[in-house]
């Protein structure tokens, strides 16, 4: 399978913060060496919330720089980030203002309008994505009357911007373009009726690129500030992070499900075709741009945002708790005593989640969380009780009979969660790698690069070789205390 040996450099955003990682690729394997990683803080401008997009550029160009110290031979370098957001560039290039976050309150009620107009079932028989309140659809009808989209003659999302910067080539990878509510779920081209009955300017949407093709060789200026003496190519990744999350799943067969865990959890399946029935509509379930021609057939979860949030909220109280031991103290907490729904809008914004959390319990008559380690185990209860939601319905609509959960990314190290996964979906939860996002972009490069040859199963070989995994397997008992607390808080039991 592999012909040779590739050092690249894998930039990868996610939305609390970001990384550079060192990835070198032989026959025995795949090493990662992070070699910068940074946070990725909101700001707030007046009433709106801002990504820091200049300084993500800037962080990226030291990790790359690091990267070169250590492999002057850098064969490549990719860039992923989180979906949805993007920046607007003018005529000249120039980047009209810092990007939006997603979590910014714009687009409050603009997607019922939108649905409304379009039509639900149409809108998702072209593009088979989840509705969710933040899409870019939705983004950009609400900006539909600024300056600065008047201003705009180009589009580009989160990776996209950065790979501009880096190489002065404009692109859209498609695998996070899928994500936009824009692209079209069966040709993988701009949905360009959908775009121009939301009132959306054409204009805005350039050529796409797909996962292993080059998306041109660093800009001189940045190679002078990053030390290379040499060209060095970009190539283009599954620049949604999931996207390259779900190469490094490590499965051995199809009958898998993955729930890649970070701030969100992108819960669901592997697919050969998007499921675009009116059950997966009105499960509100996304048929994202996969690498290899595959579908991403998944739901959002809220994910570990809501402990994120517990912890920042305690810390700026000036009570900081310590993630590993309020684990531990939650894992002897009693099981499901209180849940929530992750995904209820009430969460989406930052703020006093520990506050938000004892209404949501109160008002369905549950006990309200008194205590940090009661709170987090309302937090891990309720996201392991969300997964097995998901995966349930994904199995059903998919019509695939899953018999393992690939759990990887950050969640993979907390081990309550992961028993709990198991425990509630009844299946053994294969925990790891964590750092699949990087390791997924690291293999599509050395792919492209010809040191690698083969698809996603000899892909997911070569990330086997070496790698610790953890399968924690479900305890016996407790299936209808997970149906009854599903029921409490109305996910399908």
């Amino acid at each position: 399978m592999t012909t040779d040996q590739a050092a690249v450099a894998a930039v990868d955003l996610g939305a609390a913060s970001g990384r550079v990682m060192l990835g070198e690729v032989d026959p025995d394997g795949v090493t990662l060496t992070e070699v910068h990683r940074f946070d990725n803080d909101a700001v707030q401008v007046a009433d709106t919330l801002h990504w820091d997009v200049l300084r993500l550029y800037a962080q990226t160009l030291t990790g790359l720089r690091a990267a070169l110290a250590r492999r002057a031979d850098l064969t490549s370098i990719g860039v992923d980030s989180w979906a949805v957001d993007y920046g607007l560039l003018d005529s000249g290039g120039a980047l009209l203002a810092n990007p939006v976050h997603y979590r910014d309150r714009r687009t409050d009620g603009v997607a019922d309008r939108v649905v409304a107009r379009l039509g639900a079932d149409r809108l998702y028989r072209a593009t088979g994505v989840q509705q969710l309140p933040f899409n870019t659809l939705f983004q950009l009808v609400a900006a539909a009357d600024t300056p600065t989209l008047a201003a705009a003659d180009r589009l580009l999302m989160i990776p996209d911007l950065l790979v501009y910067w880096l190489t002065g080539q404009v692109g859209t990878e498609v695998t996070n373009a899928s994500t936009t509510q824009l692209l079209d779920v069966h040709t993988r081209r701009w949905a360009t009726d959908v775009i121009a009955d939301a009132g959306i300017p054409q204009r805005l949407f350039g050529p796409l690129r797909r996962p292993g093709e080059p998306a041109g060789e660093l800009r001189h200026q940045v190679r002078s500030a990053i030390g290379a003496d040499r060209p060095v190519p970009v190539t283009t990744v599954g620049s949604h992070d999931t996207a390259s999350a779900v190469v490094a799943v490590p499965a051995v067969d199809g009958s898998f499900a993955f729930i890649s865990c970070g701030t969100w959890s992108l819960v669901g399946l592997e697919l050969a075709a998007p499921v675009l029935s009116a059950g997966s509509r009105a499960a509100n379930f996304s048929n994202e741009a996969g690498v290899d021609g595959t579908v991403r057939y998944l739901r959002n979860v809220m994910g570990l945002w809501l402990l994120q949030e517990c912890l920042r909220h305690w810390r700026e109280q000036g009570r900081p708790v310590g993630l590993a031991a309020v684990l531990a103290q939650a894992a002897r907490q009693p099981p499901l005593a209180a849940v929530v729904d992750p995904d209820d809008p009430a969460f989406l914004p930052p703020g006093d989640m520990p506050a938000r959390l004892a209404r949501a319990c109160a008002g369905t008559g549950q006990p309200v969380p008194d205590s940090p380690a009661a709170v987090v185990r309302c937090v891990v209860d309720s996201l392991a009780l969300a997964h097995r939601s998901a995966l349930r319905q994904a199995a059903e609509l998919a019509d695939l009979e899953v018999t393992v959960v690939h759990l990887v990314g950050g969640g993979a190290r907390n081990e309550l969660l992961c028993q709990l996964t198991a425990d509630a979906c009844g299946l053994p939860v294969v925990a790891g790698p964590v750092e699949a996002t990087a390791l997924g972009n690291v293999v599509v490069q050395a792919r492209a690069a010809g040191a690698v040859r083969g698809g996603l199963a000899e892909l997911r070989a070569l990330i086997r070789r070496g790698r610790r995994l953890r399968t924690y397997l479900p305890t016996a008992a407790g299936a209808k205390a997970w149906s009854a607390a599903a029921t409490r808080v109305g996910l399908p039991a």
